[in-house]
């Protein structure tokens, strides 16, 4: 089957385009999801050959470890509670939001659940599980990690429910390899109950030592040496740090003379309004009135370019993500082409596209 690049598109073809495959593929998941909890329930797999549907789909549908998970998990929760295929057909739910949901539903919570869950993200719906299902908080715990054995060990993924036995998945590794044991891949944060949540990261020697000073000179306000506390203590300084010099933040800001006209500096004053009022975020609006709201790699924004003789006023400054911010360069000046195409009288000099960057307070 061949697939051209559909470059002879317009722009609003191509989105309509992309959106109706997007609907397809959706409707397409679903059909197989249902008609793999039929084949599951058959056992059709074991009259081909094999020991379990993850084999099989593995080695005859050509299904990637991940995926077969994925889609083993939805049909049997979607063959327990047939409105699971029906909400991953419309888009509700991803197969990723039905494997997370799949061990908490009963015949009591199931309605109510897959209610709540319709929409969300991944993160979200992990984040909603703790309001239903809280856990523990786990104890506080810095340990030595044991050097990695092979590349390959974090190999598949762990299912609460396994869809294969144990010598169905081994079967999909080398003999050699199949003894050793296989990493489970744990999120990085996940949340525990509403307001509390387990976060995990590796460190080095280096780190660690000052976790432990930090500790040791935090004994007078933090006896038990908490190291949740502990962090927190130290993002607090952190972000109050990156505040001051991201956007001149102060609680007894000066008196400012401002920037002289045709400057491409912008005062502290302006910075601190311009991203408070932004809310430290992206403040990109589409056409459909989406807002990008991105929180990374932020850049105060000239709306009228300074190359074109915009100022730096809290009138012409605005928050962009880096992408933004070049993006709507791009649009103005053209993309991939010198700057020099629009010049207001007035204008003195053309700077390079770009990013507006932040630059020290005065």
């Amino acid at each position: 089957m061949k697939i051209d690049i559909p470059s002879h598109l317009s722009d609003d073809d191509l989105v309509a385009r992309v959106k109706s495959l997007v609907r397809c593929e959706r409707e397409a998941t679903a059909s197989l999801i249902a008609h793999l909890a039929e084949l599951d329930a058959r056992r059709l797999y074991l009259g081909a050959g094999f020991s379990s549907l993850f084999t099989y789909c593995c080695e005859v549908l050509h299904l990637s470890e991940p995926a077969a998970y994925n889609r083993i998990e939805a049909a049997r929760a979607g063959r327990r509670f047939p409105t699971i295929v029906r909400l991953l057909g419309d888009g509700a739910l991803s197969l990723a939001t039905v494997r997370l949901l799949a061990s908490h539903l009963t015949a009591e919570n199931h309605k109510e659940l897959l209610a709540v869950a319709a929409g969300k993200s991944k993160r979200q719906v992990g984040e909603l599980l703790v309001l239903y299902f809280p856990k523990p908080d786990v104890p506080p715990s810095v340990r030595k990690l044991p050097a990695p054995s092979a590349p390959w060990a974090a190999t598949l993924p762990v299912s609460s429910n396994p869809p294969a036995s144990a010598s169905g998945a081994s079967q999909l590794l080398p003999e050699s390899r199949s003894v050793l044991p296989v990493a489970a891949r744990r999120p990085v944060v996940s949340p525990l109950a509403p307001d509390r949540y387990e976060i995990r990261f590796t460190a080095n020697a280096e780190t660690r030592e000052k976790v432990r000073l930090a500790q040791d000179l935090l004994r007078h306000v933090i006896p038990t040496g908490d190291v949740a506390e502990v962090i927190d203590r130290a993002l607090t300084a952190l972000l109050e740090d990156l505040a001051r010099k991201k956007f001149a933040a102060t609680k007894r800001p000066r008196a400012s003379h401002g920037t002289a006209p045709g400057s491409r500096d912008i005062a502290a004053k302006v910075r601190r309004t311009v991203w408070l009022r932004d809310g430290g975020r992206c403040a990109f609006m589409s056409k459909s009135g989406r807002r990008c709201n991105e929180r990374a790699f932020v850049q105060f924004h000239h709306v009228d370019p300074h190359g074109v003789g915009g100022e730096a006023t809290v009138g012409n400054i605005q928050l962009r993500c880096r992408a933004h911010n070049a993006y709507e360069g791009e649009l103005f000046y053209g993309h991939g082409r010198p700057m020099e195409r629009r010049t207001l009288p007035g204008a003195s000099r053309v700077p390079r596209a770009g990013r507006d960057q932040a630059s020290p307070p005065p």
